[in-house]
């Protein structure tokens, strides 16, 4: 009976931390929820004050937008592919598809400064209107979510690397898995109200 109890007590030991942590990654979701609601409410309010500046149909490229979102897109197919590799505890697979996800990452990441340094040169930077201003912010803290996600990703190679696929990888695998497919449906409604509806307005 009492080897039961104690038993019972290494189990509740040994899952506590980890509902803690999960419970933990969940707020820091839900916060980082809370912040995008805001920018987006931001942009959606000033979204035609242009001070004199551009709109969005006069600056916005949806073909140089569109790459950067099959890139994002992909990117999260990929990791859904590590994954797999993770449940059939393949590590090779997994450290393939983490690094397949991190060039992808980095491409959109890198489609997107380049649109940002072109918007710049052209005159058409955060300081110039309101519209300019909510649209660097916002699309701007996506871009830092995604580039600590890259930075979060290596760790993760690092680790699958030397560790293995053991449980605690796993279980920030699946963390990351939670945080990098978020910022796609974010992106997704970035590319929505942010660049679709600059066009056609």
């Amino acid at each position: 009976m009492t080897s039961h109890a104690a038993g019972g007590n290494d189990v509740h030991a040994a899952s506590s931390p980890n509902t803690l942590v999960n419970f933990g990654f969940w707020v820091y979701l839900m916060s980082d929820v809370i912040i995008f609601s805001m920018l987006f409410t931001m942009f959606v309010t000033v979204s035609d004050h242009y001070n004199g500046g551009p709109a969005g149909h006069e600056i916005f490229e949806l073909r140089g937008v569109f790459f950067e979102t099959m890139a994002l897109l992909a990117s999260s197919i990929t990791f859904g592919m590590a994954m797999l590799g993770m449940h059939a505890q393949k590590k090779s697979q997994v450290l393939l598809w983490l690094l397949i996800t991190f060039v992808f990452g980095a491409l959109f990441i890198g489609l997107e400064v380049h649109e940002f340094l072109v918007l710049i040169e052209e005159g058409a930077g955060p300081q110039t209107s309101a519209f300019l201003s909510a649209f660097f912010t916002l699309v701007g803290t996506h871009g830092t979510h995604v580039t600590f996600g890259l930075i979060w990703l290596l760790v993760m190679v690092g680790q699958v690397a030397i560790k293995g696929v053991t449980p605690p990888v796993a279980s920030r695998l699946m963390r990351l898995g939670m945080f990098w497919h978020f910022l796609d449906i974010v992106w997704i409604a970035v590319f929505s109200t942010v660049y679709l509806s600059g066009v056609m307005q």
